[in-house]
């Protein structure tokens, strides 16, 4: 099998140790507690691969057939609108072991997954011509007998980098960065001692704020209070001495963010229209200070506020992708619908990224909405919304979506929830400020809102959606 690239000489895979190397570089990280399928077309006689999907492996083994059945046809089908149904396929099955197993106790009770995989593939008429367990820094053939060539303790994988490939990918600029988990937790709320500090921030914020919001001449000036203020945080933030690695980056950007500021930013991008001229940030110099503040807003929606990381895990997705970064933009994304499955934005922009849509189009739609592109001029009444892939468009001028309410309506809602409480005896509960919530028993109650459990990866913990599957070319 032979990984063409355009700037550099084809390799050649030949064993299963080198698919067992290649998965990083064929994802771009390193994938956890996973499920992995490869497309391989024929050219030529060689295999080429062509589109990759991922999904994390479910908790309970009754919903692992389901899970390989929306994997294997994401991936033929994806493949098939881009006018090429893969001729074969090659399954990973990736799982570190629990505490007191072995990699070769994953191995095998993995096997009925990777079996589960072959099966759905097979349905589709797309063979699966290798399926290999990875655990413990070592790899497992489903496919080979022969106890000489894949023994029971599996067979150690390489030291990273040093293969064909990965000097190849090397050459080529192919970055693999680290897990999901690492990437996710830039995104992921604060649990530190300051987490309360922040908190006491967004309760002294709300007050302030959310009878101003209330009042329709009050909410257009807190919109543009708001918008003065995150420029004024991006040029901070694109003023600020560069450091080495990703934890020190945020740490550093975390110090130059006062509580208040993150606050009044928060509550202020709750509102639709706002959050739309914010993500005119998405190019030129702006583009990744910009990114850094969504990511550094996101670390602050604390405890009860949880549901608050919509807006800006969006942002911090729509940026990633604006600048060709969609592994993050896919995991931000996901964890935005994860804050809030009923936010809008957030699921036209996953299902555009998964869908492969030219970013372009949509960057188009909110230049067009915004004369010269500046964040601080009012958008105009015509798609200045990215479109979703029917064509449609989200214009600021119209009502909020019946899945996304405005402000003004979820502040009429908490403080209906608020007095039902006193009215119980709850107490200090009812006393919570904007950032009061229900928390419902799972994802998918009425409530639509998700408890912070769920800012992982949908697919690590419950069955996803069709179509949210991770598919990359």
């Amino acid at each position: 099998m032979t990984n063409h690239s355009e700037t550099t000489a084809q390799v050649t895979l030949r064993s299963p140790a080198e698919l067992a190397d290649a998965l990083p570089y064929l994802l771009g990280y390193r994938p956890e507690d996973s499920m992995v399928l490869v497309a391989l077309h024929d050219s030529d006689g060689k295999g080429r691969f062509g589109g990759r999907a991922r999904l994390g492996i479910p908790a309970h083994e009754e919903d692992w057939e389901e899970a390989a059945r929306q994997l294997a046809r994401g991936l033929v089908t994806s493949s098939e609108r881009r006018g090429a149904k893969p001729e074969q396929l090659v399954a990973y099955v990736c799982q570190e072991p629990a505490p007191g197993e072995r990699g070769r106790d994953v191995k095998r009770r993995l096997a009925r997954l990777a079996h589960l995989l072959r099966i759905q593939c097979g349905d589709l008429d797309v063979p699966v011509i290798e399926a290999l367990c990875i655990s413990d820094g070592r790899y497992w053939s489903y496919c080979c007998p022969a106890e000489d060539c894949c023994p029971e303790d599996g067979t150690p994988m390489g030291l990273p980098g040093t293969s064909v490939l990965a000097a190849a990918a090397t050459y080529a600029g192919i970055q693999v960065r680290g897990t999901l988990k690492e990437l996710r937790a830039r995104l992921q709320p604060w649990e530190a001692a300051a987490a309360r500090e922040q908190e006491v921030a967004l309760d002294t914020g709300g007050l302030a704020l959310v009878p101003r919001i209330l009042d329709e001449a009050g909410r257009a000036e807190v919109a543009e209070e708001t918008i003065v203020l995150a420029e004024r945080v991006i040029h901070r933030l694109a003023a600020a001495t560069p450091v080495a690695g990703a934890l020190p980056a945020d740490l550093r950007d975390d110090g130059l963010i006062g509580h208040d500021e993150a606050a009044r930013l928060i509550l202020g991008l709750q509102d639709r229209n706002t959050r739309d001229r914010a993500a005119a940030w998405m190019e030129g110099d702006e583009a990744a200070p910009a990114l850094r503040l969504w990511r550094a807003l996101a670390r602050r929606c604390v405890g009860p506020y949880a549901e608050h990381a919509a807006p800006p895990l969006t942002l911090a997705g729509w940026v990633a992708w604006s600048m060709g970064d969609e592994l993050e933009a896919r995991e931000a994304l996901a964890m935005a619908l994860g804050a809030d499955p009923d936010y809008l934005f957030a699921r036209l922009l996953h299902q555009a990224c998964n869908e492969g849509l030219d970013v372009e189009s949509i960057r188009r739609c909110l230049r067009a909405g915004r004369p010269g592109g500046a964040p601080g001029t009012e958008a105009s009444t015509d798609a200045s919304g990215p479109t979703d892939p029917t064509g449609r468009a989200e214009s600021t001028a119209s009502p909020a979506p019946a899945g996304e309410p405005d402000p003004a309506a979820r502040i009429r809602r908490r403080r209906r929830l608020r007095s039902a409480l006193a009215a119980a005896g709850d107490g200090p509960l009812a006393a919570r400020v904007p950032g009061q919530r229900r928390r419902p028993a799972s994802p998918g109650q009425a409530a639509g809102r998700a408890p912070r459990a769920s800012t992982r990866h949908p697919a690590g913990t419950r069955m996803p959606a069709k179509g949210t599957e991770e598919t990359t070319t």
